[in-house]
């Protein structure tokens, strides 16, 4: 039995999401049929973290056990083949002792994208979230900041979230602007469900000067999802990197060098 892993890009725009549902295209569903495809047999295979209906992706990683003997090459240019476009393997490698997908990370890192203008956009409507009134990024950059840490994140999280603890670490958190664009980069140990729309929603509402600049601090002491604010739109959010230890020799976004050398002590 062989691991293998990859790291694969898709647009999110028409799926329901990455998790496998029955009569529903989803991420999972077209990448478990091309691979089983090319071993001519079934695969399973499990990625970092599962990403909502329109959420994107740049470097998801996924791994999967076949005994099927394939070089990388036919895993890699055959998957591809048999993918749809909207979905792309970037890299594929063989894993490295106990390797997994999900477990083995430290950090995942997603990039949220604000087209901030007054005027809507034909060509990237569904890869960025449009927000016509003017966005104040340095306001919203130190309102983020509060966010790093080991916090309570209940304010942040979904109501159906359906993991055992609000409890999570923010390695960092950068917002700023390019032209009419405006971008933030968070890093975590793991995020909750809607944890980043939600960020996003909150500093919005900072940066267009409705909130003060101390929400952010309130709501993580109020610790209520009701008090949270709008849950942005999911057509701007990308996964967008994933780090694991060094032994793994999985390939790192350059974005994680900023994180802090004892990082995987928090994990």
């Amino acid at each position: 039995m062989t691991r293998i892993v990859l790291a694969i890009e898709y647009d999110g725009s028409h799926f329901h999401g990455w998790q496998y549902q029955i009569n529903t295209r989803t991420v999972q569903q077209v990448v478990e049929a091309a691979l089983s495809k090319v071993a001519n047999q079934p695969i399973r295979v499990f990625c970092t973290g599962r990403t909502d209906s329109g959420v994107h992706a740049l470097a998801q990683i996924i791994h999967f056990d076949t005994e099927t003997n394939r070089d990388l090459q036919a895993w890699l240019r055959g998957g591809n083949c048999f993918l749809p476009d909207d979905v792309r393997i970037i890299w594929v490698k063989e894993a490295v002792d106990d390797f997994h997908a999900r477990y083995s990370a430290i950090a995942r890192f997603y990039r949220y994208i604000i087209l901030n203008r007054p005027m809507k956009s034909a060509l990237i409507r569904q890869q960025a979230t449009w927000f016509y009134e003017p966005l104040e990024a340095d306001r919203m950059h130190l309102a983020a900041q509060t966010l790093v840490g080991h916090h309570d994140f209940s304010s942040f999280r979904a109501k159906g979230c359906q993991s055992t603890t609000p409890q999570r670490r923010m390695y960092f958190i950068h917002v700023y602007r390019k032209q009419d664009k405006i971008f933030i980069d968070l890093s975590a140990n793991a995020f909750l469900h809607h944890m980043v729309r939600n960020i996003a929603g909150v500093l919005m509402e900072i940066g267009a000067e409705k909130q003060p600049i101390e929400w952010t601090q309130t709501l993580l002491t109020l610790k209520d999802r009701e008090q949270g604010g709008i849950t942005a739109s999911p057509y701007g959010l990308y996964l967008a990197g994933v780090y694991y230890p060094e032994r793994y020799g999985i390939p790192q976004h350059p974005i994680f060098s900023n994180l802090p050398k004892d990082a995987k002590r928090y994990y």
